[in-house]
């Protein structure tokens, strides 16, 4: 357990209408350790408790551990709220002033304890007040909220299996027991003060961990009202809003690094700590000290923490089947046939192409698409049919497996029942909600939202949501026009190298555009989407999040993905004959190469994956880092000019703050990722690799952000990942059609194993030229034959598709009803196999493992007993007071 505070009786005082918060000397306070903690006053009126005792004494190792208290070095602070007072009174500040005097006020009443921190100079115009809960304050909020709190020891053993087995062999991956200790493993009940003799409790001071204070005091400040006429006015974020505040938060445990080694002193504090076995990039192969992590930062946070950590091991087994199958492309490329007959440009590959644009475009060879079959091959080969089988098994094991190890954790931490019992009902609906009711639950009046009220906010919240898809549409639009464009730039140039390069340099500049354009339209459409949901009035913070998460997901799928499928399904499948090509706007649409869109598909997909992740982690950490530095180079020359002092308060002010939805933005990123490896791995197959790289220094740098550079948030909880979850399932399922589509209409994978069937003999000689179709130049609709020409002598030439020809009509042939009909077989064959393979998979893994059931059983029948004695307890005092007799 952290450190808790003493229960003494000091506070804020009244004079007149004005909140005097004690201050302290200019001078550095008094070390802990000269402070003699016996003679501190207690509550007169309190009872005292069972499990009483003295204040437990801070380390004496240094002179940060006197940041964290009062100056009287017993209560410990358990949140800081900064402003600014202006010198020059205007009407503003005086408002201000006023606003914060009530605020002041109300904490008071509540019965938080308050100290102002005197400025280290003259010039300093930040002011810090000092916030510590006493114990009365801290057991009501506690019940109130529910939170469970240790009554008994873990009796049930685990049962022996073939996983605690493995877990007793040597880890090279596991933490150092040394410094991460296993903690204890208990029953929990929800506290009640009545019943406190029934909890273990070393003591008052260390009952409640410092994680679950910040918790309980936020709630307070959340809640606190700053204007007695307006029942809107309310909470620390709407006084940092209108400039009442500058900030609010918990204070980190110390400074996160050492001059000394953690071996031979130990960790100054859990910050210390959290960096040299978490955070540090040395650390970056070691498991997570998850439970250390819920400690500091609080359940919400850990369980980000843990599914990313699960998500990337999982990767790695996806990775090596990439890798595998990207490897069997590599080695087989030489013998590959239909690779050999693009590249003989004696044989096969001297066949001239029609033109790829109108007019200004020229006839070309079929081996200068040589480069582009050789790079398809290595991601379209045999493998990757087996490869996106095993993907959209691999997405339904990686959920039902991760429910598996939510719901182990949600009972480790105390978590089941928490969203059904949320005891957080937001302020705003609270506040702002237009109707009230009877609650069925409590029968108390309560504040509600009818459906009349609800549905125009709903329908505003649609239709802005559509707008900005149609917005990213038309994005879309205007990239595929760049493509077109550019494409009829590099071919009129007249070089057959640079016309053969056309595809390549268009789809990685038009990929380029597309990540700048979908930065640009994320960062526009979170406010946009922050708006809406404060519009929907959402009654608990859950409801709020999830209908935030889908708002932006939705969003992000169509912005990220939005042009991969148009590669993947729309480009060239309409593209016409020479004699009447398919438009778009007026302009020819664009053509596959001759050995097919899978490279582009993949390059567009490979550059918005790596780019929109490279630019992610710069913002994340980049900005902060090069923010903070200046910040804190700023308060050390403020500290130089008074008595040189930087307390902790300071530097955390100093750091960046985490925002509402600081984890959202880390969700979203991933599950982004998520949907590259599993919606177009078809395409992709070193796209869990590229993931898995990238998720191990994501950790890390995850890690040393939360550690160093942001402010210590305060300990939400959350059950479990949210609407993240039915999100992966979704995307998930939508991998195993989308897969399909990409085999049996991207790759050459269908037609190559008709040719073979029919053909072919089991081989591919031939292909090429079986896949294209012969036109009669002289048949050229208008404007679309070329104005000069290097073949003077050309009579044919050949296009993609399986039409009739040379000579009109230009009609599908059989062939190409017969490819159709495979291509349509083998997408309803994949996707019924796969989604019977993935059900039977969700049904044999049940979602809560049968040891934690057992517990969980155990913990309500202990909770059944507690109830009943009680009851029993209670009554035999009764008939004591009354001898035996019913008082009349």
């Amino acid at each position: 357990m952290n450190l808790g505070a003493s229960s003494s009786n000091y506070g804020a005082m009244d004079d007149e209408d004005k909140v005097v918060l004690t201050k302290y000397s200019q001078e550095k306070p008094v070390a802990p350790s000269e402070i003699e903690l016996n003679d501190t006053p207690s509550h007169n009126n309190e009872k005292q408790p069972l499990h009483s005792g003295s204040p437990a004494k801070k380390p004496e190792n240094s002179d940060a551990t006197v940041d964290q208290y009062f100056t009287d070095g017993v209560r410990k602070i358990d949140y800081i709220i900064a402003y600014k007072r202006e010198t020059k009174e205007g009407e503003d500040e005086q408002k201000r002033e006023r606003r914060r005097r009530e605020y002041f006020n109300n904490l008071k009443e509540e019965g938080l304890e308050m100290e102002e921190a005197a400025p280290n100079s003259e010039e300093d115009k930040v002011i810090f007040v000092k916030l510590h809960a006493p114990w009365d304050v801290l057991a009501r909020y506690a019940e109130e909220m529910k939170i469970k709190m240790p009554t008994k020891e873990n009796d049930i053993e685990e049962p022996a299996s073939i996983w605690s087995c493995l877990r007793k062999l040597p880890n090279p991956f596991a933490l150092s027991e040394d410094f991460i200790k296993p903690e204890p493993n208990y029953f929990t009940l929800a506290f009640v003060r009545d019943r406190e003799a029934e909890f273990i409790m070393e003591s008052r001071d260390t009952f409640f961990s410092t994680a679950t204070r910040g918790r309980i005091v936020h709630e307070i400040l959340e809640k606190c009202r700053y204007d007695p006429d307006d029942k809107t006015k309310f909470g620390y974020p709407h006084m940092i809003a209108n400039g009442s505040f500058i900030a609010a938060y918990p204070l980190h445990d110390g400074d996160w690094k050492s001059e000394h080694s953690l071996l031979t002193h130990g960790p100054l504090n859990d910050r210390h700590l959290l960096y040299e076995e978490w955070a540090s990039p040395k650390k970056f192969y070691k498991q997570q000290p998850l439970d250390l992590i819920r400690s500091y930062f609080g359940e919400k946070i850990g369980i980000y923490f843990s599914w990313l950590g699960y998500y990337t091991v999982m990767l790695t087994y996806a990775a090596i089947f990439g890798v595998a199958a990207f490897l069997w492309g590599c080695i087989t490329l030489g013998s590959n046939i239909k690779v050999a007959e693009i590249c003989d440009e004696e044989g096969v590959g001297s066949i001239i192409m029609c033109p790829l644009c109108n007019e200004r475009c020229d006839y070309w060879h079929l081996w200068s698409s040589c480069f582009y079959s050789k790079l398809t091959y290595l991601f379209d080969n045999g493998a990757t049919v087996f490869f996106a089988c095993f993907m959209s098994l691999w997405a339904t094991m990686f959920c039902e497996f991760w429910k598996r190890r939510e719901n182990s954790l949600a009972y480790d931490w105390d978590l089941f029942g928490f969203e059904e019992n949320e005891e957080n009902i937001r302020p705003e609906f609270e506040a702002k909600a237009p109707d009230k009711r009877i609650s069925p639950i409590t029968k108390l009046t309560e504040p509600y939202m009818a459906l009349r009220n609800k549905f125009p906010r709903i329908a505003a919240s649609i239709v802005s949501i559509m707008f900005m898809i149609l917005l990213v549409v038309a994005a879309v639009v205007a990239v595929i026009i760049y493509r077109i464009a550019v494409k009829v730039a590099l071919a009129r140039t007249g070089s057959e190298f640079v016309s053969s390069m056309s595809s390549i340099v268009t789809s990685c500049t038009a990929s380029a555009i597309s990540v700048i354009i979908i930065m640009i339209l994320q960062n526009i459409y979170e406010r946009i989407a922050v708006w809406l949901t404060d519009l929907e009035l959402h009654r608990t913070e859950t409801e709020y999040e999830d209908s935030f998460t889908f708002k932006m997901y939705l969003f992000a799928f169509v912005n990220y993905y939005s042009t991969s499928f148009y590669i993947a399904f729309l480009k060239g499948k309409i593209p016409g004959n020479p004699s009447d090509y398919g438009k778009i706007f007026g302009l020819r649409q664009e053509e596959c190469d001759a050995s097919g869109c899978m490279q582009e598909l993949f390059i567009n997909i490979a550059i918005t994956m790596c780019g929109k992740q490279f630019f992610n982690n710069f913002m994340e950490l980049g900005t902060p880092v090069i923010l903070n530095c200046i910040r804190q180079y700023r308060g050390r020359q403020e500290a130089k000019k008074g008595d040189g002092r930087y307390d902790q308060w300071e530097k955390d002010l100093d750091l960046a703050d985490l925002g509402p939805r600081g984890l959202f933005k880390e969700y979203l990123e991933m599950v982004v990722q998520f949907g590259f490896t599993t919606i177009f791995v078809a395409a992709f197959p070193l796209a869990p690799f590229f993931a898995l790289l990238n998720n191990l220094i994501e950790i890390r740098l995850d890690a040393f952000k939360f550690i160093s550079q942001l402010r210590r948030p305060y300990a939400a909880r959350s059950q479990d990942i949210g609407a993240w979850y039915a999100i992966l399932l979704a995307v998930g399922n939508l991998s195993v059609l989308t897969n399909a589509l990409v085999l049996a209409f991207t790759s050459e994978f269908i037609p190559q194993a008709v040719y073979k069937g029919r053909y072919g003999n089991g081989e591919l000689s031939g292909y090429m030229e079986y896949s294209l179709s012969i036109f009669n130049v002289s048949h050229f609709e208008e404007k679309s034959a070329p104005n000069k020409t290097d073949f003077p002598e050309v009579t044919e030439c050949r296009y993609r598709g399986y039409y009739t020809g040379p000579n009109p009509p230009y009609e599908y042939t059989k062939e190409n009803w017969i490819i159709l009909a495979f291509k349509l077989v083998f997408v309803l064959l994949y996707e019924h196999v796969i989604f019977v393979i993935k059900m039977a998979i969700a049904y044999m893994v049940p979602d809560v493992p049968d040891f934690v059931r057992d517990q969980i059983r155990r913990e309500n029948y202990l909770a059944q007993q507690a109830l009943h004695e009680a009851a029993l307890s209670k009554s035999k005092k009764d008939d004591a007071a009354t001898g035996g007799y019913e008082t009349v």
